[in-house]
């Protein structure tokens, strides 16, 4: 299998939906895809210039400047989201966020510098104090709950997760109502008061209400759903949507560090600065799938630099501390020279180590080839049971690779040999042995992948060579315990048949004419007539018995072999099938002399040769026919060629051509039937010779 790869479209600017992806968007999300930017950095001004009016310290830098940097690239992002995917709510949520948060914080700004400087609020101060009062529950619901639960195609996963929005909407639609609803609002970076012209009288704050625990405690469930989701999504995606995903867990797994937040004072400002960075731009370039494939190699370079560098400070402070107790100087030059000698030196090897480790980790050994090879060939030398090497192949192969499943199925249709659970995505490579095909390597693809990359091909390759042989040896293997359990059936249906034909044949007959030479000798001087009679019926039956015999006889062993040696026999046997009338010509070539051969191999050549010529008188209308008989090293070829017709396009094999086929595999050899370029067939048969039958 192949993977077509193709480069990303340009990203358009704001406004501008490209018709060839979107079509006709609407009015609306292209007016908020131009003014979501826009709005939010004239929000952000605005509240600079209204916090130095103050004399405030504009944007803090440890927490102000972050989230300004950060809900900017909410901003941007919704912004080309409404552009290229006006249907999708992720995009709307992206864009809302960063609009809600920046009207409530200049709300609020505004209202602390009208009351600064009138001591009265006006119109547009009230309604700002009153955003005040709310927005930070909308953004809260819309970034940890609806984007979550949303991304990335802009749907709920089904309707089963009706109730995790629910709760959230609930939660967040109670908490802006009561901030909307308190008696007095109470200003965030400077302390004023002003009184709700809507408000209820004695209607605190919502933080101060008993109900707020039970709101907060909703929306966490909420949360918890919503990321219970995303694992959903996870587990049931395949292709790009496991991408996408893929591309917000990498963006949201610093979140996973908080709880170190106690021991490592700065690592929860690094971890909130990374979120606010990072998860905007993995949702759009998921959402708009941009270069997918990437996520991959990202994951990969973060894991292995993110366990460099602790390893390198870890390695520093250990090697600073140790220096420092054992010189008993803690702040020297020499300590730290000598720690980033060693921190340098040990960089590339541990790096390339780790490297290996979470390609290992990640993708089995699939850049290892030649170790994932010689683990299989282990592997099977360690396998004893002809029974356990297929089993052993697709557990080792599933490990090498990290795949969920592999099976072996054989041609002989045997039940397939499988590790790991079957999935939908397969991939079969073909299982080859001497150019023929011998069964086949099922393998399914990793979760979210719909092939498999040129690393993985370039492994598989080789494991299916070796996978090759020893399916290979183990289809001989049972082949030839097959064999053996046909020979010894063979044997003893051989015996009982021989037993049957001489008792009840042949033994019978015996039996009667003995009697039959008691009534003779009776005869002879009471009854000489008679007994020339009698004799002469024995006479008869002798010959009967006779020929019994040679018939038991020559269906053990062709009496032409002993008579007149191979060679002799095949020349009596071509002259007997010559001489049928209509017959070919018939030419025999064979040595002036061969070597003394075994019994079993006599006859094998004997009687694919008598096969071969009964079906060219039979089936191949030819003129002319050799049989010829040469030794090669450790060999004995039997060919019989002819000039007839040749096979026919749809061959169906009879008993005729199993039974050469057959007695030459029972031999070690093979038996080949194919066409001759010129014209007619030939059936050449290899037959192995043991060391003292070589010439």
């Amino acid at each position: 299998m192949t993977t077509e790869v193709t480069a990303a479209p340009p990203l358009p600017a704001p406004g501008k939906t490209g018709a060839q992806s979107t079509g006709d968007a609407g009015l609306l999300p292209r007016v908020c895809a131009w003014a979501v930017v826009p709005l939010y950095v004239a929000g952000v001004v605005a509240y600079v210039l209204l916090d130095r009016a103050l004399a405030g310290p504009a944007l803090d830098p440890g927490e102000g400047l972050p989230i300004f940097v950060g809900f900017t690239l909410f901003a941007a992002m919704g912004a080309l989201l409404l552009a290229r995917r006006p249907h999708n709510a992720v995009g709307w949520v992206l864009a809302a966020a960063p609009v809600v948060l920046v009207l409530g914080a200049v709300g609020d700004m505004y209202a602390a510098w009208v009351m600064t400087t009138e001591g009265r609020p006006d119109a547009v101060a009230v309604v700002g104090a009153w955003l005040q009062s709310w927005y930070w529950f909308v953004v809260l619901g819309l970034v940890f709950v609806a984007l979550v639960l949303l991304f990335p195609d802009g749907r709920l996963p089904s309707r089963r997760w009706w109730p995790v929005a629910a709760l959230a909407v609930v939660s967040v639609t109670t908490s802006c109502l009561l901030g909307m609803l308190r008696e007095t609002f109470t200003g965030q970076e400077v302390d004023y008061r002003i009184d709700n012209p809507i408000g209820i009288d004695g209607l605190a704050a919502v933080e101060e209400l008993p109900v707020f625990g039970l709101l907060s405690g909703l929306l966490a469930i909420a949360l918890i759903g919503a990321v219970a989701s995303v694992v959903v999504r996870f587990r049931r995606s395949r292709g790009d949507e496991r991408q996408q995903i893929k591309w917000f867990l990498f963006a949201v797994a610093p979140a996973v560090l908080s709880p170190l937040d106690g021991v490592l004072p700065w690592l929860g400002n690094v971890v909130f600065f990374w979120l606010l960075i990072a998860v905007p731009v993995a949702v759009a370039a998921a959402v708009l799938k941009y270069r997918l494939d990437g996520i991959d190699v990202v994951i990969n370079r973060t894991l292995v630099y993110a366990a460099l560098t602790v390893l390198v400070v870890g390695v520093y402070v250990l090697v600073v501390g140790y220096l420092g107790a054992l010189l008993r100087r803690e702040d020297d030059l020499v300590v730290s020279v000598i720690a980033t000698g060693l921190v340098a030196v040990l960089f590339a090897p541990a790096r390339d180590r780790l490297q290996r480790a979470v390609d290992r980790l990640l993708y089995g050994r699939r850049d290892e080839p030649y170790t994932a090879l010689a683990e299989l060939g282990e592997r099977l030398e360690r396998t004893l049971a002809p029974d356990a090497v297929l089993p052993t192949i697709v557990s080792a192969v599933r490990e090498a690779l990290r795949l969920p499943y592999t099976a072996i199925r054989l041609d002989d249709g045997a039940p397939p040999v499988a590790a790991g659970e079957p999935v939908p995505e397969t991939v079969a490579l073909p299982l080859l042995h001497h150019g023929a095909t011998v069964g086949s390597l099922v393998l399914g693809l990793r979760s979210g992948e719909t092939t498999f990359t040129p690393a993985d091909r370039r492994l598989l390759a080789d494991l299916a060579r070796q996978a090759g042989v020893a399916v290979s040896a183990v289809r001989l293997t049972a082949d030839l315990q097959r064999s053996r359990e046909r020979l010894v059936a063979a044997r003893e249906e051989e015996r009982r048949r021989l037993r049957r034909d001489l008792h009840d044949g042949l033994g019978a007959q015996l039996a009667g004419l003995t009697v039959q030479t008691g009534v003779l000798r009776g005869l002879i001087t009471t009854d000489p007539a008679s007994a020339e009679v009698l004799a002469g019926e024995l006479r008869g039956e002798l010959k009967n018995a006779i020929a019994d015999i040679r018939r038991l006889v020559h269906g053990l062993r062709p009496p032409a072999l002993d008579e007149l040696g191979l060679v002799g026999a095949l020349q009596r046997l071509a002259d007997t099938v010559g001489a049928e009338k209509g017959g070919p010509r018939i030419t025999v070539d064979v040595p002036a002399r061969l070597p003394a051969l075994p019994a079993a191999i006599e006859v094998a050549a004997y009687r694919v040769a008598q096969e071969a010529l009964t079906n060219v008188v039979r089936h191949a209308r030819a003129s002319a026919c050799t049989a010829r008989l040469t030794t090669e090293p450790e060999l004995l070829v039997v060919e019989v060629a002819d000039d007839g017709r040749g096979l026919p396009e749809e061959l169906i094999p009879g008993v005729g051509l199993a039974s050469m086929r057959e007695r030459a595999a029972e031999m070690g050899g093979t038996c080949v039937v194919e066409d001759i370029p010129e014209g007619g067939t030939r059936v050449l048969v290899h037959l192995p010779l043991p060391g003292g039958a070589r010439p």
